[in-house]
Order: C-alpha cells, then structure tokens, then sequence
C-alpha cells in the first residue's frame, strides 16, 4: 500500500474494522516513512450478475425489479417490506452461489416463487399468473390444484 502523502510503499495497519454492513473493511494505516496517517476501505469485488432474458438480449441483474415484483404480487396482504427485501436476499445469494456469470430470467422466475410459497400463498399465485403468463382460466386451476394438492398432504401429514 503506497503512502498517499509521500508515496513511500511500506505502511502498517493500526486498527482494522468492518464497514457497510460487514460488506467491507476499514482500515487505519501509518506510512513508515512519514509517520502520517491515512484510512483505506477493502472490499470484495463482485462479478457482475447478467441476466439473459426470454427474447435473449442481456441486462445486468436488478434487485429492485424482483422487490418492485413482489411488492405488487404482495399488494394487501400481510407481508412485510422487511420479508421481502431479506427474500430478494435469499434469491441473490442463491443465484451468485452457482458461479455462473449469466443465469437464465426463466430461473430466477422459479427461484423467486419458491421462496414466496412459504410466505404467502395468495401473493405466490399472483405472483405465478405474471410470471408464467397464463393464457386461460385452465392454467390458472392447474396451478391452484397443484397448491391444494401440497396443501392437503400438508394437512394429511399434519393428523
């Protein structure tokens, strides 16, 4: 690390701590030269995440598109904004877990609805129409009969 005053290469490290959420470290320094000191933040640098979509051009990946989605697919009902942020969490550790640089919109789909399940279903069905698009009322009760379905060996399991 180069002194900022004096260009001199060797500095030692008097105090170090996290910053920004534990996403960084602050670091206090010394020049060994100079004796003047001077702060220096390290942080992990992340790959950017590309998004390939349906009609195959490509975007960087957004959180916020995910929250504004869920936020709509919530709308009245009992979710908090807190819920939702940490499961736009859950899903973007997941999806940079898999060391992919590009994943597929498709994916990321299926990943958000299968954590909203378990919080809300109502906002999970909403949530399903949009994203699988459903052309008629008949995909509409195919997926409300397959959350039945969960739902009654849920309540079997339950006796």
């Amino acid at each position: 690390m180069k002194c900022p005053f004096c260009d001199h290469s060797g500095t030692k490290v008097l105090d170090s701590r996290s910053a920004n959420e534990n996403k960084s470290i602050r670091r206090r320094r010394e020049c060994e030269k100079c004796a003047r000191r001077f702060t220096t933040f390290e942080m992990v640098e992340e790959t950017p995440l590309i998004v390939i979509k349906k009609d195959g051009s490509r975007e960087e990946f957004s959180r916020e598109k995910i929250l504004r989605g869920l936020i709509r697919a919530c709308e009245k009902r009992p979710v908090s904004m807190e819920r939702l942020e940490m499961l736009v969490s859950e899903v973007e550790m997941q999806l940079r877990t898999t060391a992919h640089a590009e994943v597929d919109s498709l994916g990321i789909g299926e990943i958000v609805m299968e954590q909203l399940y378990p919080v809300d279903e109502v906002a999970y069905i909403r949530f399903a129409s949009v994203y699988r698009q459903f052309k008629d009322i008949n995909m509409f009760l195919k997926e409300l009969t397959q959350i039945l379905g969960k739902h009654d060996v849920g309540l079997l399991r339950d006796k």
